[in-house]
């Protein structure tokens, strides 16, 4: 996996926005993606074609169309290597203290 890739195209609101759709319905064709997206089909086409490259998005033809697929194996991989490491019950002490040093009534 290369983790450069993929967090180069989640450092994209666009990209995650397309990820998000993907995760609400997976097996997407690009038409159905833009009727969610404020923009031209080629842009669509350009953020859908780096989520690919970091293989966080794959593709399979049915008849004349394309459908995209949420890949989430290099979202685990980053799961694992860089966010599982720390506790939860350490994260919520952080959080807490955070949270009260600031004043925070949540």
């Amino acid at each position: 996996m290369d983790t450069d890739k993929v967090f180069k195209a989640l450092a994209d609101p666009t990209r995650r926005r397309l990820l998000d759709l993907l995760h609400e319905k997976n097996g997407q064709t690009l038409g159905q993606l833009c009727e969610n997206l404020d923009m031209a089909r080629q842009s669509a086409t350009q953020h859908l074609a780096l989520l690919e490259q970091a293989s966080l998005v794959t593709t399979t033809k049915r008849g004349r169309e394309k459908l995209h697929f949420i890949n989430p194996v290099p979202l685990h991989d980053i799961y694992e290597r860089w966010v599982r490491k720390f506790e939860r019950q350490r994260l919520s002490v952080l959080h807490e203290l955070k949270t009260e040093l600031e004043g925070n009534e949540e």
